[in-house]
């Protein structure tokens, strides 16, 4: 069967139960001034959480942001910065680095980002490589975060106190072979698995299923399926696509 009609199949399950799909957006590494970006600035009729790299969040790219009111911004680390061991996976927060060092960069990037876009900044840290040690968890909310979003079904909404995990779960890159975009089969293979986990209760039914993007390394087939993903399911009774309030319950702006 075509991965499209399975897709609305699913969502015709969750109408057929007057439940509804909530889904959200968050595209990561946003900072210079690019083509990539303003065409996805270009593509957000839908909210757009936007992830972006505090210490070289440039002028013109914030500006180009501020204009397009769909889009929130939330934290992407402090400089994307691979500080993991050499043959350890990448990871910028991670448990070898000092937690107090971390934590300093984490607080001046939160800051950074306040003085650039004010309301329109939502107190989240999205970690580079979707990866936190466990360390710095329960301390985000000491330096003003209080929603935390990686990858992959949340295994608790509230991981530590004061704080809320709202993840992504459907990744349309092929990190591991190609780099580009992984293909609709598998994209939607993704989109369906975490609506029909929630739909079964066999994942967090309350947790919003998470479109994950990377403008910077879309391919024509990756921005093509975004334009479909968006068009297939916003048309969708079942549908809400959230803003990042929505999504992580009301967050409080910084």
């Amino acid at each position: 069967m075509n991965a499209w009609h399975s897709l609305v199949e699913e969502l015709d399950r969750w109408a057929d139960r007057g439940r509804l799909a909530t889904l959200w957006w968050r595209d990561d590494d946003a900072a210079l001034p690019d083509p990539a970006l303003d065409r996805l600035l270009g593509l957000s009729r839908i909210p757009l959480a936007l992830a972006v790299i505090p210490e070289t969040i440039h002028g013109e790219a914030a500006g180009a942001i501020l204009a397009r009111s769909s889009a929130t911004v939330i934290q992407h680390g402090y400089a994307h910065r691979n500080h993991a061991a050499r043959g350890e996976r990448k990871t910028e927060l991670g448990d070898g680095r000092d937690a107090e060092e971390a934590l300093d960069e984490l607080s001046r990037g939160r800051q950074r980002l306040v003085e650039r876009f004010g309301e329109r900044f939502a107190p989240v840290l999205a970690p580079p490589w979707n990866r936190l040690s466990a360390s710095l968890t329960g301390r985000l909310t000491g330096i003003g975060l209080s929603g935390l979003s990686t990858y992959g079904p949340r295994a608790a909404a509230e991981p530590a106190s004061g704080m809320t995990q709202v993840n992504s779960h459907i990744d349309i890159i092929d990190w591991r072979g190609s780099r580009g975009f992984v293909g609709e089969d598998a994209a939607l293979s993704l989109a369906i698995g975490h609506l029909r986990a929630r739909r079964t209760a066999a994942a967090d039914a309350a947790e919003p299923t998470g479109l994950l993007s990377h403008h910077l390394v879309h391919d024509e087939p990756a921005w093509r399926f975004i334009e479909d993903f968006i068009a297939a399911t916003d048309r969708h009774q079942a549908v809400r696509w959230l803003t990042v309030e929505d999504a992580f319950g009301g967050e409080r702006r910084a």
